[in-house]
């Protein structure tokens, strides 16, 4: 009896003390993860003001955020009495464990920062990479975010872009149009190269240099195949390549010249009674 009305005794005081302490932790936490929240916008402030490149800023913004983070569960793990010096101890022995067994989240993160360094490709860039195409929205420390034309939002993995083989549309100043017409076998190719020429000429999006190409390229199973090949802005390039194919098929419409498409002719062979 005279032991529980001791322990009776100590509780107020303990839940002083330990009340406190979790209370401070809390504190800490909230705290913290405040801090974490204005590293990463104090960084990205900072470097947007020296005019670098977004894919970076996005980059060490997130880093940042995530190094506040983790002093700030280390710090609140202090306040509530856990041995932060035996907690790295552990960490430090679990680290092979925990490297096996987030294989694909370490090489997402060293995929990241090699995109950082290397710049693959940047934030507004146009790409196809690992099966997909999009406009780079965001390069996180690791995934990479995707916005596609129909405005839908992929998310990939930074190991699948740095894997396979990226292809940027936005990473020079000027694009080639491809182009290939077919006309019929009647025409005269001289008249349809004028007809090209013309169009191409009088195209507003059509740059002076570098210069055109038209040119015959095959003569298939029922037309002449003509190549255009005019260069064009990058941002130009889809105005451009459909404003070209509507003019062409008028323009070609008007000079009565025929753009022939795939057909079969059939023989029908009778054969007497028997």
């Amino acid at each position: 009896m005279e032991n529980l009305e001791g322990l009776f005794e100590q509780v107020p005081e303990l839940v002083v003390t330990y009340g406190m302490k979790i209370l401070l932790a809390i504190v800490i936490f909230v705290i913290g993860k405040y801090l974490s929240g204005l590293a990463k916008k104090i960084t990205c402030k900072l470097l947007l003001k020296r005019k670098v490149d977004e894919t970076v800023v996005s980059f060490v913004g997130n880093m940042a955020w995530a190094l506040v983070f983790v002093f700030t569960i280390v710090a609140t793990l202090g306040q509530i009495g856990v041995q932060t010096a035996s907690l790295v101890a552990v960490i430090g022995a679990a680290g092979l464990a925990v490297g096996l067994a987030l294989q694909g989240s370490l090489s997402n993160f060293a995929s990241g920062v090699l995109m950082v360094l290397f710049r693959p490709c940047r934030v507004g860039d146009y790409v196809e990479a690992a099966g997909i195409a999009g406009t780079v929205n965001e390069i996180t420390i690791f995934s990479t975010k995707l916005l596609t034309p129909d405005n839908k939002l992929i998310i990939a993995p930074n190991s699948a872009m740095m894997d396979g083989t990226i292809i940027n549309y936005s990473a020079m100043d000027t694009r080639r149009v491809d182009l290939v017409i077919g006309v019929s076998y009647d025409a005269n190719l001289a008249d349809v190269r004028k007809i090209l020429t013309q169009i191409v000429e009088n195209n507003q999006y059509v740059l002076k240099d570098p210069a055109y190409t038209i040119a015959v390229a095959e003569l298939a199973d029922s037309s002449v195949n003509f190549v255009v090949r005019p260069w064009v802005k990058g941002s130009d390039y889809w105005p451009a390549h459909f404003e070209l194919l509507e003019q062409i098929k008028i323009a070609l419409d008007e000079a009565n010249i025929g753009i022939p498409y795939p057909q079969m002719d059939l023989y029908l062979k009778e054969t007497p009674a028997a």
